[in-house]
């Protein structure tokens, strides 16, 4: 049985409920996985108790006191004084490449030295990280210090526009498998990287559980409801949906809109709300645990997520699980998620008056938002399936997981 440590950060976080799904969906299919986390967990009082009881498990690598990060750092060099020379000189080599910062290279360098004392005690046999973001440098500083296998889950787009900042060529070429989430995903990765590597390259898509995110009998509201849930961020495009929304109430339109999440842009939305004149339609929760947002999915007769960029949000695949109506923008993977006047309505990034007119197609007829969502949910059972494509994933491990 492979001993997979996973490095992502923070871990759990109430925003990735998917890799604590991923972590799980592992473990049952038969591997042991040992997550691992730079930062610890906020908000830990609004997860579920099985996050809670998660985090307690997690390794975090800045929990570790002084005395027992030096002692590392010697046990380290003395079991490959060979291997830490060859990290050091890859760690000074970042303050000229990469992140082009001492600070930032020598906090790399201190993390992965925790890491690796921490793995040679685990007896780990491979090192997996999520989004290639900076916690896949400590991926890739343990690879040069005993040539440790790794593999990176890519989502993008964020990574795709960091590429030389992120080092994120280096990061592929030393990684045994890169995991990418979508077609998308993979063509922009394979821009990066001779066709002879392209073979490392493998899709598996991230999935729900049906049997939690499945059909349940609707609450009947008075005004429709409809739902927006995401990272308060201008990515989102959550201040283009309230434009739409004063476009649809302006015609004449009743209906109730949520935005569940938290992040920098939320005063400027609450700002925007008011100008609009939205302050009785409109309401902005805050960031929730997974069960309270179960609670808005099941009130949900629409959900809307108008982004600019993304990789394919597993919100998506909750609401049309659920057999919700989805309407999204024509952007990276979205497209391999949606199809559009099949599985969902896709419009065009930006485009408030075609983001107007799709919502009020949904509120106006209903027998539109019933097929579209049935024919979402088939969708999900057929490609995003998480006990399919995580099995897939592991398959992945067994295959490439050999430490050496």
């Amino acid at each position: 049985m492979k001993r997979v440590a996973y490095l992502a950060n923070p871990y759990p976080a109430i925003s990735h409920t998917f890799i604590f799904r991923e972590i799980q969906s592992l473990r049952i299919s038969g591997l042991e996985v040992f997550p691992v986390s730079i930062d610890r967990s906020k908000d830990l009082k609004k997860m579920t108790p099985e996050e809670q009881n998660e985090a307690e498990g997690v390794k975090v690598l800045k929990d570790v006191k002084f005395l027992e990060a030096m002692l590392a750092v010697f046990r380290v060099f003395i079991r490959s004084p060979i291997g830490f020379a060859r990290m050091l000189h890859l760690t000074i080599n970042l303050i000229w490449h990469g992140p082009k910062s001492a600070v930032k290279a020598f906090g790399y360098l201190a993390e992965t030295i925790l890491f690796l004392d921490w793995i040679e005690e685990k007896d780990i046999d491979h090192i997996h990280e999520h989004f290639a973001n900076p916690t896949a440098f400590i991926a890739m500083l343990a690879n040069r210090y005993k040539n440790w296998g790794y593999s990176i889950s890519v989502h993008g787009p964020d990574v795709f526009y960091q590429v030389d900042e992120s080092m994120l060529t280096e990061k592929i070429k030393r990684a045994r498998f890169v995991r990418c989430i979508s077609h998308y995903c993979r063509s922009q990765l394979w821009r990066l990287v001779p066709v002879d590597m392209w073979k490392k390259f493998h899709i598996v898509h991230c999935g729900v559980d049906t049997e939690v995110f499945r059909p349940l009998e609707r609450v009947e509201n008075a005004v429709p409801e409809i739902l927006c849930v995401g990272r308060l961020t201008s990515a989102k495009g959550q201040h283009i949906l309230l434009d739409a929304f004063h476009i649809v109430k302006e015609q004449g339109h009743k209906f109730r809109l949520t935005f569940v999440g938290d992040g920098e842009d939320r005063q400027s939305l609450e700002n925007k709300v008011n100008e609009l004149n939205l302050s009785e339609e409109v309401r902005l929760t805050g960031a929730l645990g997974q069960e309270r947002v179960m609670d808005h999915y099941r009130r949900a007769d629409l959900f809307v997520l108008p982004s600019f960029a993304e990789g394919v949000p597993v919100v998506l695949m909750e609401a049309m699980a659920q057999e919700i109506p989805v309407i999204s923008t024509r952007i990276t993977g979205i497209p391999e998620l949606i199809e559009h006047e099949k599985t969902g309505l896709l419009v065009t990034p930006g485009n408030v008056g075609e983001l107007a007119e799709a919502i009020i197609r949904v509120l106006e007829d209903s027998s539109l938002g019933e097929k579209l969502g049935t024919e979402g949910r088939k969708a999900v059972l057929s490609e995003f399936n998480q006990s399919e494509n995580y099995q897939y994933l592991h398959c992945l491990f067994e295959k490439y997981g050999d430490i050496k």
